[in-house]
Protein backbone atom coordinates (compact mmCIF):
# COMPACT_ATOMS: atom_id res chain seq x y z
CA UNK A 1 0.00 0.00 0.00
CA UNK A 2 0.62 3.42 -0.33
CA UNK A 3 3.27 5.03 2.11
CA UNK A 4 2.09 5.41 5.70
CA UNK A 5 1.28 8.20 7.30
CA UNK A 6 1.97 8.41 11.12
CA UNK A 7 -0.72 10.07 13.10
CA UNK A 8 -0.51 10.93 17.02
CA UNK A 9 -2.37 12.76 19.41
CA UNK A 10 -0.54 15.77 21.89
CA UNK A 11 -1.90 17.91 24.06
CA UNK A 12 -2.65 21.42 22.98
CA UNK A 13 0.66 22.58 25.01
CA UNK A 14 2.88 20.29 22.96
CA UNK A 15 5.80 21.84 21.03
CA UNK A 16 4.33 22.16 17.48
CA UNK A 17 6.46 20.54 14.59
CA UNK A 18 8.18 23.21 12.39
CA UNK A 19 4.99 22.72 9.84
CA UNK A 20 1.70 23.47 11.91
CA UNK A 21 -1.65 24.66 10.97
CA UNK A 22 -4.05 26.22 13.27
CA UNK A 23 -7.84 27.25 12.55
CA UNK A 24 -9.68 30.42 11.43
CA UNK A 25 -13.40 30.92 11.99
CA UNK A 26 -15.07 33.39 10.04
CA UNK A 27 -13.92 37.30 10.54
CA UNK A 28 -10.82 35.53 11.89
CA UNK A 29 -11.77 34.07 15.21
CA UNK A 30 -8.71 32.59 16.19
CA UNK A 31 -8.70 30.17 18.96
CA UNK A 32 -6.18 29.70 22.60
CA UNK A 33 -3.21 28.54 20.67
CA UNK A 34 -3.41 30.33 17.47
CA UNK A 35 -4.03 33.60 19.03
CA UNK A 36 -0.88 32.90 21.54
CA UNK A 37 1.38 32.07 18.29
CA UNK A 38 0.13 35.75 16.64
CA UNK A 39 0.91 37.59 19.92
CA UNK A 40 4.64 35.84 20.09
CA UNK A 41 5.18 36.27 16.37
CA UNK A 42 3.87 39.98 16.30
CA UNK A 43 0.10 39.72 14.55
CA UNK A 44 2.24 38.00 11.42
CA UNK A 45 -1.54 35.88 10.83
CA UNK A 46 -3.50 38.97 10.91
CA UNK A 47 -1.05 40.67 8.97
CA UNK A 48 -0.79 38.00 6.38
CA UNK A 49 -4.81 37.82 6.63
CA UNK A 50 -5.26 41.19 5.53
CA UNK A 51 -2.66 40.83 2.82
CA UNK A 52 -4.50 38.08 1.48
CA UNK A 53 -8.18 39.49 2.13
CA UNK A 54 -8.38 36.01 4.22
CA UNK A 55 -11.42 35.71 6.43
CA UNK A 56 -11.70 32.44 7.70
CA UNK A 57 -13.93 30.78 4.93
CA UNK A 58 -13.88 27.12 5.36
CA UNK A 59 -11.07 25.10 3.78
CA UNK A 60 -9.80 28.39 2.71
CA UNK A 61 -6.04 29.21 4.04
CA UNK A 62 -3.06 31.38 3.95
CA UNK A 63 0.86 29.97 4.14
CA UNK A 64 3.13 32.32 6.49
CA UNK A 65 6.89 31.08 5.89
CA UNK A 66 9.34 31.16 8.99
CA UNK A 67 6.96 33.70 11.29
CA UNK A 68 9.22 35.41 14.10
CA UNK A 69 10.12 34.46 17.15
CA UNK A 70 7.73 31.59 16.97
CA UNK A 71 10.22 28.66 15.99
CA UNK A 72 8.27 27.03 13.10
CA UNK A 73 9.50 27.04 9.92
CA UNK A 74 5.62 27.33 8.00
CA UNK A 75 2.44 28.40 9.79
CA UNK A 76 -0.44 27.55 7.78
CA UNK A 77 -3.74 29.14 8.89
CA UNK A 78 -7.15 27.00 7.98
CA UNK A 79 -10.64 28.71 7.70
CA UNK A 80 -12.99 26.11 9.25
CA UNK A 81 -15.77 28.87 8.12
CA UNK A 82 -18.77 29.67 11.05
CA UNK A 83 -17.57 28.89 14.21
CA UNK A 84 -19.80 25.67 16.08
CA UNK A 85 -21.33 24.50 12.63
CA UNK A 86 -18.91 21.85 11.04
CA UNK A 87 -20.33 18.56 10.29
CA UNK A 88 -18.76 15.51 10.16
CA UNK A 89 -18.00 15.31 6.46
CA UNK A 90 -17.34 18.77 6.60
CA UNK A 91 -14.64 17.80 9.02
CA UNK A 92 -13.15 14.49 7.29
CA UNK A 93 -13.01 17.24 3.77
CA UNK A 94 -10.99 19.90 5.96
CA UNK A 95 -8.16 17.54 7.00
CA UNK A 96 -8.11 16.03 3.94
CA UNK A 97 -7.64 19.93 2.17
CA UNK A 98 -4.96 20.69 5.12
CA UNK A 99 -3.43 17.58 4.14
CA UNK A 100 -2.91 19.09 0.78
CA UNK A 101 -2.43 22.54 1.52
CA UNK A 102 0.88 20.98 3.83
CA UNK A 103 2.00 18.67 0.46
CA UNK A 104 2.09 21.72 -1.39
CA UNK A 105 5.56 22.23 -0.25
CA UNK A 106 7.96 18.97 0.99
CA UNK A 107 7.80 18.98 5.35
CA UNK A 108 8.13 15.46 6.56
CA UNK A 109 6.17 15.96 9.87
CA UNK A 110 3.45 18.42 10.54
CA UNK A 111 1.04 19.96 13.70
CA UNK A 112 -2.34 20.04 13.28
CA UNK A 113 -3.51 22.44 16.31
CA UNK A 114 -7.51 21.50 17.29
CA UNK A 115 -8.18 24.56 19.37
CA UNK A 116 -11.82 25.19 17.69
CA UNK A 117 -14.91 25.04 20.07
CA UNK A 118 -16.80 22.16 19.62
CA UNK A 119 -20.39 21.48 17.93
CA UNK A 120 -23.71 20.43 19.26
CA UNK A 121 -22.80 16.96 17.88
CA UNK A 122 -19.26 16.78 17.79
CA UNK A 123 -16.24 17.45 20.40
CA UNK A 124 -13.12 18.96 19.66
CA UNK A 125 -11.62 16.25 19.98
CA UNK A 126 -13.99 14.06 17.47
CA UNK A 127 -13.44 16.98 15.08
CA UNK A 128 -9.98 15.91 15.52
CA UNK A 129 -10.60 12.35 14.94
CA UNK A 130 -12.59 12.99 11.86
CA UNK A 131 -9.68 15.68 10.31
CA UNK A 132 -7.79 12.47 11.19
CA UNK A 133 -8.97 10.23 8.77
CA UNK A 134 -9.77 12.83 6.34
CA UNK A 135 -6.00 13.23 6.31
CA UNK A 136 -5.59 9.53 5.87
CA UNK A 137 -7.85 9.57 2.68
CA UNK A 138 -6.03 12.61 1.14
CA UNK A 139 -2.71 11.28 2.13
CA UNK A 140 -3.07 7.63 0.05
CA UNK A 141 -1.33 7.80 -3.62
CA UNK A 142 -0.38 4.57 -6.06
CA UNK A 143 3.47 5.00 -7.02
CA UNK A 144 4.42 1.38 -5.72
CA UNK A 145 5.97 0.67 -9.44
CA UNK A 146 7.73 4.12 -9.74
CA UNK A 147 11.57 3.20 -9.59
CA UNK A 148 12.95 7.15 -9.51
CA UNK A 149 12.11 7.56 -5.93
CA UNK A 150 14.31 10.70 -5.98
CA UNK A 151 11.90 12.31 -8.85
CA UNK A 152 10.00 15.47 -7.54
CA UNK A 153 6.76 13.34 -8.66
CA UNK A 154 7.91 10.45 -6.32
CA UNK A 155 9.44 12.57 -3.33
CA UNK A 156 8.63 15.68 -2.96
CA UNK A 157 4.97 15.26 -3.38
CA UNK A 158 4.58 12.69 -0.97
CA UNK A 159 7.14 13.96 1.71
CA UNK A 160 4.68 13.88 5.10
CA UNK A 161 5.50 11.19 6.77
CA UNK A 162 4.24 11.96 10.20
CA UNK A 163 1.27 14.13 11.69
CA UNK A 164 0.65 15.10 15.05
CA UNK A 165 -2.71 16.68 15.75
CA UNK A 166 -2.58 18.37 19.17
CA UNK A 167 -6.27 18.48 20.91
CA UNK A 168 -7.84 19.61 24.45
CA UNK A 169 -8.00 15.38 25.10
CA UNK A 170 -5.94 13.28 23.27
CA UNK A 171 -7.01 9.97 24.85
CA UNK A 172 -10.53 10.78 23.89
CA UNK A 173 -9.24 11.66 20.15
CA UNK A 174 -7.60 8.41 19.75
CA UNK A 175 -10.42 6.45 20.89
CA UNK A 176 -12.38 8.78 18.70
CA UNK A 177 -10.07 7.84 15.50
CA UNK A 178 -9.90 4.08 15.94
CA UNK A 179 -13.47 3.22 13.91
CA UNK A 180 -12.41 6.23 11.80
CA UNK A 181 -9.28 4.47 10.90
CA UNK A 182 -10.75 1.27 10.26
CA UNK A 183 -12.58 2.83 7.73
CA UNK A 184 -9.80 4.68 6.00
CA UNK A 185 -7.65 1.38 6.06
CA UNK A 186 -10.67 -0.26 4.36
CA UNK A 187 -11.46 2.68 1.88
CA UNK A 188 -7.09 2.63 1.01
CA UNK A 189 -7.18 -1.44 0.95
CA UNK A 190 -10.19 -0.81 -2.08
CA UNK A 191 -8.39 1.64 -3.72
CA UNK A 192 -4.90 -0.38 -3.91
CA UNK A 193 -7.02 -3.34 -5.14
CA UNK A 194 -8.47 -1.28 -7.62
CA UNK A 195 -4.80 0.37 -8.79
CA UNK A 196 -3.24 -2.86 -9.32
CA UNK A 197 -2.49 -3.59 -12.46
CA UNK A 198 -3.95 -6.68 -14.14
CA UNK A 199 -1.01 -8.89 -14.76
CA UNK A 200 -0.36 -8.42 -10.73
CA UNK A 201 -3.81 -8.74 -10.10
CA UNK A 202 -5.78 -11.63 -11.70
CA UNK A 203 -8.78 -13.87 -10.44
CA UNK A 204 -6.86 -16.18 -8.43
CA UNK A 205 -5.04 -13.16 -6.79
CA UNK A 206 -8.00 -11.10 -6.03
CA UNK A 207 -9.93 -14.14 -4.41
CA UNK A 208 -6.47 -14.57 -2.39
CA UNK A 209 -6.34 -10.93 -1.11
CA UNK A 210 -9.53 -11.83 1.10
CA UNK A 211 -7.52 -14.18 3.16
CA UNK A 212 -5.97 -10.95 5.07
CA UNK A 213 -8.94 -10.31 6.46
CA UNK A 214 -9.04 -13.13 8.65
CA UNK A 215 -6.60 -11.97 10.55
CA UNK A 216 -9.46 -9.56 11.44
CA UNK A 217 -11.22 -11.97 12.44
CA UNK A 218 -13.24 -12.77 9.35
CA UNK A 219 -13.90 -16.33 8.15
CA UNK A 220 -12.56 -16.96 3.92
CA UNK A 221 -13.39 -19.62 1.64
CA UNK A 222 -12.55 -19.27 -1.52
CA UNK A 223 -14.52 -21.42 -4.12
CA UNK A 224 -12.56 -22.90 -7.39
CA UNK A 225 -14.11 -23.78 -10.83
CA UNK A 226 -15.18 -27.47 -9.78
CA UNK A 227 -16.53 -25.76 -6.93
CA UNK A 228 -18.59 -24.03 -8.49
CA UNK A 229 -19.28 -26.46 -11.78
CA UNK A 230 -20.30 -28.46 -9.05
CA UNK A 231 -23.22 -25.52 -7.81
CA UNK A 232 -24.36 -25.34 -11.26
CA UNK A 233 -22.32 -21.36 -11.69
CA UNK A 234 -22.74 -21.55 -15.81
CA UNK A 235 -23.34 -18.19 -15.81
CA UNK A 236 -20.35 -16.67 -13.92
CA UNK A 237 -17.89 -19.58 -15.23
CA UNK A 238 -18.55 -18.66 -18.97
CA UNK A 239 -17.42 -15.10 -18.63
CA UNK A 240 -14.06 -16.67 -17.32
CA UNK A 241 -13.83 -19.06 -19.16
CA UNK A 242 -11.74 -17.72 -22.28
CA UNK A 243 -9.06 -17.07 -20.17
CA UNK A 244 -5.73 -18.85 -18.49
CA UNK A 245 -6.48 -17.27 -15.38
CA UNK A 246 -8.90 -19.19 -13.83
CA UNK A 247 -12.17 -17.51 -11.98
CA UNK A 248 -12.88 -17.74 -8.28
CA UNK A 249 -15.61 -16.87 -5.73
CA UNK A 250 -14.51 -15.69 -2.39
CA UNK A 251 -16.66 -15.71 0.65
CA UNK A 252 -15.91 -13.64 3.48
CA UNK A 253 -18.36 -13.99 6.61
CA UNK A 254 -18.43 -11.26 9.17
CA UNK A 255 -19.95 -12.75 12.53
CA UNK A 256 -19.86 -9.38 14.62
CA UNK A 257 -24.10 -9.51 16.33
CA UNK A 258 -23.36 -9.77 20.00
CA UNK A 259 -25.43 -12.38 21.38
CA UNK A 260 -27.09 -12.54 18.08
CA UNK A 261 -24.81 -15.17 15.89
CA UNK A 262 -28.29 -16.78 14.15
CA UNK A 263 -29.54 -12.63 13.26
CA UNK A 264 -29.67 -13.00 9.88
CA UNK A 265 -26.91 -11.17 8.16
CA UNK A 266 -26.55 -8.27 5.24
CA UNK A 267 -25.04 -9.51 2.05
CA UNK A 268 -22.95 -7.48 -0.39
CA UNK A 269 -22.07 -9.15 -3.48
CA UNK A 270 -18.88 -7.54 -5.92
CA UNK A 271 -18.57 -7.89 -9.49
CA UNK A 272 -14.34 -9.15 -9.46
CA UNK A 273 -13.91 -8.45 -13.13
CA UNK A 274 -10.24 -8.12 -12.96
CA UNK A 275 -9.73 -7.02 -16.69
CA UNK A 276 -12.47 -6.54 -19.51
CA UNK A 277 -11.53 -6.79 -23.16
CA UNK A 278 -15.00 -7.50 -23.73
CA UNK A 279 -14.92 -10.72 -24.96
CA UNK A 280 -15.18 -11.93 -28.31
CA UNK A 281 -17.87 -8.72 -28.18
CA UNK A 282 -14.14 -7.09 -27.66
CA UNK A 283 -13.76 -3.43 -26.71
CA UNK A 284 -12.20 -0.63 -28.91
CA UNK A 285 -8.74 -0.50 -28.04
CA UNK A 286 -8.35 3.65 -26.67
CA UNK A 287 -9.23 3.35 -22.45
CA UNK A 288 -8.99 -0.52 -22.23
CA UNK A 289 -6.32 -0.21 -19.79
CA UNK A 290 -8.73 1.43 -17.46
CA UNK A 291 -10.70 -1.95 -17.50
CA UNK A 292 -7.75 -3.12 -14.61
CA UNK A 293 -10.43 -1.48 -12.93
CA UNK A 294 -13.46 -3.15 -13.72
CA UNK A 295 -13.24 -4.72 -10.62
CA UNK A 296 -14.42 -2.16 -8.14
CA UNK A 297 -17.45 -3.54 -6.98
CA UNK A 298 -15.56 -6.15 -5.66
CA UNK A 299 -13.25 -3.85 -4.06
CA UNK A 300 -15.57 -1.77 -1.96
CA UNK A 301 -17.16 -5.59 -0.86
CA UNK A 302 -13.33 -6.10 0.15
CA UNK A 303 -12.78 -3.32 1.72
CA UNK A 304 -16.16 -2.71 3.72
CA UNK A 305 -15.28 -6.12 4.94
CA UNK A 306 -12.06 -5.15 6.19
CA UNK A 307 -13.96 -2.06 7.51
CA UNK A 308 -16.37 -3.88 9.60
CA UNK A 309 -14.12 -6.02 11.20
CA UNK A 310 -11.24 -4.04 11.72
CA UNK A 311 -13.75 -1.43 14.14
CA UNK A 312 -15.31 -4.96 15.26
CA UNK A 313 -18.75 -3.99 13.92
CA UNK A 314 -21.92 -5.31 16.05
CA UNK A 315 -23.67 -7.06 12.60
CA UNK A 316 -23.48 -9.84 10.68
CA UNK A 317 -22.06 -9.02 7.18
CA UNK A 318 -21.30 -11.65 4.38
CA UNK A 319 -19.38 -10.07 1.45
CA UNK A 320 -19.09 -12.65 -1.88
CA UNK A 321 -17.26 -11.50 -4.53
CA UNK A 322 -16.89 -13.22 -8.41
CA UNK A 323 -13.78 -12.81 -9.59
CA UNK A 324 -13.33 -13.26 -13.38
CA UNK A 325 -11.01 -12.33 -16.22
CA UNK A 326 -13.37 -11.72 -19.51
CA UNK A 327 -10.75 -12.35 -22.51
CA UNK A 328 -11.27 -13.62 -25.79
CA UNK A 329 -9.92 -17.13 -26.99
CA UNK A 330 -10.49 -19.79 -28.69
CA UNK A 331 -12.46 -21.25 -25.43
CA UNK A 332 -14.09 -17.65 -25.42
CA UNK A 333 -18.02 -17.93 -24.60
CA UNK A 334 -19.70 -16.89 -28.21
CA UNK A 335 -22.35 -14.58 -29.09
CA UNK A 336 -25.69 -16.41 -29.37
CA UNK A 337 -24.21 -19.30 -26.07
CA UNK A 338 -26.74 -20.29 -23.93
CA UNK A 339 -26.02 -21.17 -20.29
CA UNK A 340 -27.36 -21.61 -17.20
CA UNK A 341 -26.82 -20.41 -14.27
CA UNK A 342 -27.18 -21.63 -10.79
CA UNK A 343 -30.62 -20.59 -10.16
CA UNK A 344 -31.77 -22.91 -13.18
CA UNK A 345 -32.76 -20.11 -15.69
CA UNK A 346 -31.14 -19.97 -19.05
CA UNK A 347 -29.38 -16.69 -20.54
CA UNK A 348 -28.88 -16.42 -24.31
CA UNK A 349 -25.32 -14.43 -24.57
CA UNK A 350 -25.96 -11.51 -27.39
CA UNK A 351 -22.96 -9.59 -25.95
CA UNK A 352 -20.35 -11.00 -24.25
CA UNK A 353 -19.37 -7.28 -23.00
CA UNK A 354 -22.05 -7.39 -20.85
CA UNK A 355 -20.56 -10.11 -18.78
CA UNK A 356 -20.55 -8.15 -14.77
CA UNK A 357 -24.35 -9.14 -15.01
CA UNK A 358 -23.56 -13.16 -15.59
CA UNK A 359 -21.10 -12.65 -12.61
CA UNK A 360 -23.55 -11.70 -10.42
CA UNK A 361 -26.51 -13.18 -11.37
CA UNK A 362 -24.97 -16.45 -9.86
CA UNK A 363 -23.25 -14.64 -6.61
CA UNK A 364 -26.05 -13.17 -5.75
CA UNK A 365 -28.11 -16.90 -6.23
CA UNK A 366 -25.75 -18.42 -3.75
CA UNK A 367 -25.99 -15.58 -1.61
CA UNK A 368 -29.32 -15.95 -1.31
CA UNK A 369 -29.50 -20.03 -0.76
CA UNK A 370 -26.65 -20.09 1.78
CA UNK A 371 -26.93 -17.45 3.57
CA UNK A 372 -30.97 -16.28 3.42
CA UNK A 373 -30.11 -12.77 4.17
CA UNK A 374 -31.91 -10.28 5.73
CA UNK A 375 -31.22 -7.87 2.35
CA UNK A 376 -28.36 -8.25 -0.49
CA UNK A 377 -26.98 -4.85 -2.19
CA UNK A 378 -24.74 -5.52 -5.17
CA UNK A 379 -21.91 -3.07 -6.59
CA UNK A 380 -20.84 -3.52 -10.26
CA UNK A 381 -18.75 -1.48 -12.57
CA UNK A 382 -21.65 -2.42 -14.82
CA UNK A 383 -22.43 -0.02 -17.62
CA UNK A 384 -20.92 2.54 -19.32
CA UNK A 385 -24.64 3.72 -20.08
CA UNK A 386 -24.61 4.52 -16.29
CA UNK A 387 -21.73 7.15 -16.80
CA UNK A 388 -24.06 8.92 -19.84
CA UNK A 389 -26.68 9.15 -17.26
CA UNK A 390 -25.11 10.45 -14.17
CA UNK A 391 -21.25 11.54 -15.22
CA UNK A 392 -18.77 11.04 -12.06
CA UNK A 393 -20.58 12.51 -9.55
CA UNK A 394 -23.23 9.63 -8.74
CA UNK A 395 -23.49 6.00 -8.72
CA UNK A 396 -26.76 4.43 -10.02
CA UNK A 397 -29.35 2.94 -7.23
CA UNK A 398 -31.07 0.27 -8.37
CA UNK A 399 -33.92 -1.24 -5.51
CA UNK A 400 -36.76 -3.41 -4.76
CA UNK A 401 -37.85 -1.88 -1.09
CA UNK A 402 -38.08 1.34 -0.60
CA UNK A 403 -37.00 1.65 3.06
CA UNK A 404 -33.71 0.05 2.24
CA UNK A 405 -33.07 2.90 -1.07
CA UNK A 406 -34.10 5.28 1.48
CA UNK A 407 -31.52 3.82 3.97
CA UNK A 408 -28.76 3.54 1.58
CA UNK A 409 -29.71 7.42 0.21
CA UNK A 410 -29.34 8.46 3.56
CA UNK A 411 -25.90 7.13 4.12
CA UNK A 412 -25.12 8.75 0.55
CA UNK A 413 -26.12 12.22 2.44
CA UNK A 414 -23.82 11.58 5.43
CA UNK A 415 -20.38 10.65 3.55
CA UNK A 416 -20.54 12.40 0.24
CA UNK A 417 -20.51 9.31 -2.00
CA UNK A 418 -23.41 10.53 -3.85
CA UNK A 419 -26.09 8.00 -5.22
CA UNK A 420 -28.80 8.37 -7.25
CA UNK A 421 -32.41 6.60 -7.44
CA UNK A 422 -33.12 4.82 -10.88
CA UNK A 423 -36.03 3.15 -11.76
CA UNK A 424 -37.11 -0.39 -12.28
CA UNK A 425 -40.05 -0.96 -14.96
CA UNK A 426 -41.68 -3.89 -16.33
CA UNK A 427 -40.97 -2.90 -19.57
CA UNK A 428 -37.27 -2.83 -18.88
CA UNK A 429 -37.64 -6.06 -17.48
CA UNK A 430 -39.56 -7.48 -20.88
CA UNK A 431 -36.25 -6.04 -23.42
CA UNK A 432 -34.51 -8.37 -21.40
CA UNK A 433 -36.54 -11.42 -22.42
CA UNK A 434 -35.19 -13.96 -25.36
CA UNK A 435 -36.77 -15.96 -27.89
CA UNK A 436 -34.29 -18.67 -27.64
CA UNK A 437 -33.94 -18.75 -23.93
CA UNK A 438 -35.59 -17.57 -20.74
CA UNK A 439 -34.08 -14.05 -20.76
CA UNK A 440 -30.86 -12.46 -22.64
CA UNK A 441 -28.02 -10.39 -21.30
CA UNK A 442 -28.51 -7.46 -23.10
CA UNK A 443 -31.34 -5.52 -23.96
CA UNK A 444 -30.21 -2.81 -26.61
CA UNK A 445 -29.37 0.41 -27.11
CA UNK A 446 -31.91 2.54 -24.92
CA UNK A 447 -31.54 2.12 -21.03
CA UNK A 448 -28.70 0.34 -20.79
CA UNK A 449 -27.96 0.64 -17.21
CA UNK A 450 -32.15 0.08 -16.04
CA UNK A 451 -32.11 -3.23 -18.40
CA UNK A 452 -28.49 -4.18 -16.53
CA UNK A 453 -30.74 -3.77 -13.64
CA UNK A 454 -33.46 -5.68 -14.31
CA UNK A 455 -31.43 -8.32 -15.64
CA UNK A 456 -30.30 -9.20 -12.20
CA UNK A 457 -33.07 -8.49 -10.63
CA UNK A 458 -34.40 -11.78 -12.06
CA UNK A 459 -31.78 -13.53 -9.67
CA UNK A 460 -33.17 -12.16 -6.79
CA UNK A 461 -35.37 -14.22 -4.87
CA UNK A 462 -39.11 -13.13 -4.08
CA UNK A 463 -39.11 -10.96 -1.30
CA UNK A 464 -35.44 -10.71 -0.28
CA UNK A 465 -34.84 -6.90 -0.03
CA UNK A 466 -32.03 -5.86 -2.60
CA UNK A 467 -30.26 -2.88 -4.31
CA UNK A 468 -28.06 -2.80 -6.78
CA UNK A 469 -25.36 -0.27 -7.04
CA UNK A 470 -23.89 0.77 -10.37
CA UNK A 471 -20.42 2.65 -9.64
CA UNK A 472 -18.89 2.75 -13.11
CA UNK A 473 -18.58 6.46 -13.34
CA UNK A 474 -17.11 6.36 -9.08
CA UNK A 475 -14.92 3.68 -8.93
CA UNK A 476 -12.35 4.33 -10.86
CA UNK A 477 -11.11 7.69 -12.35
CA UNK A 478 -13.56 9.24 -10.32
CA UNK A 479 -13.49 13.37 -9.86
CA UNK A 480 -10.51 14.08 -7.77
CA UNK A 481 -11.43 15.80 -4.58
CA UNK A 482 -10.45 16.52 -0.86
CA UNK A 483 -9.71 13.04 0.17
CA UNK A 484 -9.15 11.58 -2.90
CA UNK A 485 -6.38 11.81 -5.69
CA UNK A 486 -6.46 8.57 -6.57
CA UNK A 487 -7.23 7.15 -10.06
CA UNK A 488 -9.17 3.98 -7.65
CA UNK A 489 -10.81 5.82 -5.52
CA UNK A 490 -12.61 3.04 -2.87
CA UNK A 491 -15.62 4.45 -3.75
CA UNK A 492 -18.23 2.80 -1.68
CA UNK A 493 -16.51 1.46 1.20
CA UNK A 494 -17.27 4.54 3.25
CA UNK A 495 -21.15 4.67 1.85
CA UNK A 496 -21.60 0.62 3.18
CA UNK A 497 -20.38 1.53 6.48
CA UNK A 498 -22.60 4.33 7.06
CA UNK A 499 -25.39 2.27 5.68
CA UNK A 500 -24.88 -0.62 8.19
CA UNK A 501 -23.63 1.92 11.46
CA UNK A 502 -26.37 4.04 11.00
CA UNK A 503 -29.08 1.54 10.26
CA UNK A 504 -28.45 -2.02 10.81
CA UNK A 505 -25.63 -2.75 13.51
CA UNK A 506 -27.83 -1.47 16.75
CA UNK A 507 -30.98 -3.55 15.80
CA UNK A 508 -33.62 -2.79 14.02
CA UNK A 509 -34.84 0.84 13.69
Amino acid sequence: MSDRLEITFSPLNAEPETATVVFAGDGLVLGAKARELETKSASAISKAAAAADFKGKYKSSIEILAPAKIGIERLIVSGIGKIGALTEQQAVDLGGAIVGAIQARKSSAASIIVDVDGTEALSADEIAALIAQGAMLRHYNFKKYLTKKSSEDAADKDGLKKLVIQVPHPDKAKAAFQPLKAVANGVNLARELVNEPANILGPVELAEKTKSLEKLGVSVEILDVKDMEKLGMGSLLCVGQGSVRPSRLAVMVWNGAKGAKKQKPICLVGKGVVFDTGGISIKPAAGMEDMKGDMGGAAAVIGTMHALAERKANVNVVGLVGCVENMPSGNAVRPGDIVKSMSGQTIEVINTDAEGRLVLADVLWYAQEQFKPKLVIDLATLTGAIMVALGKEYAGLFSNEDKLADELLSASRSTGEKLWRMPLDKAFDKMMDSKNADMKNAGGRWAGSATAAAFVQRFVQKDTPWSHIDLAGTAMDGNRNDINQSWGSGWGVRLLNAFIAEHHEKGEK
